[in-house]
């Protein structure tokens, strides 16, 4: 009886799953291979793949580590406030999740482009508004836009966790002589790891296939593999079992991160 209940209540799910998920995954899959690995040579062998990749890589790894370390800072400070403030504040930090990346981009260039408001202020301050407004424009202005919208992912993966943490733990670490710090780094640190790290590999899973806010800040200059994608689709582009090939490429990268994830999260959860 309990079997035939969940499998009511799934079906649904399990049926959107495979219209908007198997269904569109097996078209590109059938268009990637209908030459057989034809189409992945040729991915492989174009001379932005290369580059792409590398820059895929450090903005992931850059975007993810500042989201990360902002996130965990931001979700231990909450998890120390009253139910009622902490649920308020929540709310405010997950609204960025609202919006997509290119209205998240646009957000940007008018607060710190070369017009930007904050560039301005800086620029009254004696500040070189051509140097602070390019710099939005660059890998590390994407990393930093993108922050924004990965940092509330990542207090809302590890809030819950922070709260329910026994902080008595803490307390008894400090009787023994411990500072603050090293009670954070040596006692919950280490029983927090598994949901840090997944946190981690989701923020890093988003980063690596987005492409609005990189396209609307730097169009396709900078080489990243999203961008590749978008160049082999848009009008230019007439290859398209090689952009096939390349998103599928993506999804098993941005599917290992996650899975990675998951492995660490569930590897610490038997260790402890």
């Amino acid at each position: 009886m309990k079997a035939q209940t969940f499998t009511i209540l799934a079906a649904p799910a399990a049926l959107l799953l495979v219209l908007f998920f198997g269904l569109p995954l097996g078209a590109v899959f059938l268009d990637a291979f209908g030459d057989g690995t034809g189409a992945f040579v040729r991915v492989l062998a174009l001379p932005s793949f290369w580059p792409s990749l590398a820059g895929s890589t450090v903005l992931t790894v850059v975007a993810s580590t500042l989201s990360l370390l902002v996130g965990v800072a931001v979700a231990l400070q909450l998890s120390r406030m009253s139910e009622r403030r902490r649920t308020l504040l929540a709310f405010v930090i997950a609204l960025p999740l609202t919006f997509s990346g290119l209205i998240v981009a646009y957000g940007f260039i008018l607060t710190y482009g070369r017009a930007g408001l904050v560039t301005q202020l800086l620029a009254l301050a004696g500040a070189d508004a051509a140097v602070i407004g390019k710099a939005l424009f660059t890998p590390v202005g994407l990393a930093f836009a993108s922050s924004y919208y990965l940092i509330p992912r990542v207090v809302m993966g590890v809030l819950p966790v922070f709260v329910n943490f026994d902080r008595d733990q803490l307390a008894v670490a400090q009787s023994l002589g411990a500072t603050p710090a090293q009670a954070f780094r040596q006692v919950m640190l280490p029983q927090l790891a598994g949901p840090i790290a997944g946190s981690f590999c989701l923020v890093a899973a988003v980063v690596f296939g987005a492409y609005g806010t990189a396209l609307a800040l730097v169009g396709t200059q900078l080489q990243i593999l999203p961008l590749q994608l978008y160049s082999l689709i848009s009008e230019t582009g007439t290859d398209f079992p090689a952009a096939a090939a390349l998103a599928l490429l993506i999804t098993a990268a941005c599917s290992a991160i996650m899975t990675t994830g998951a492995w660490f999260g569930s590897r610490h959860e038997k260790h402890l």
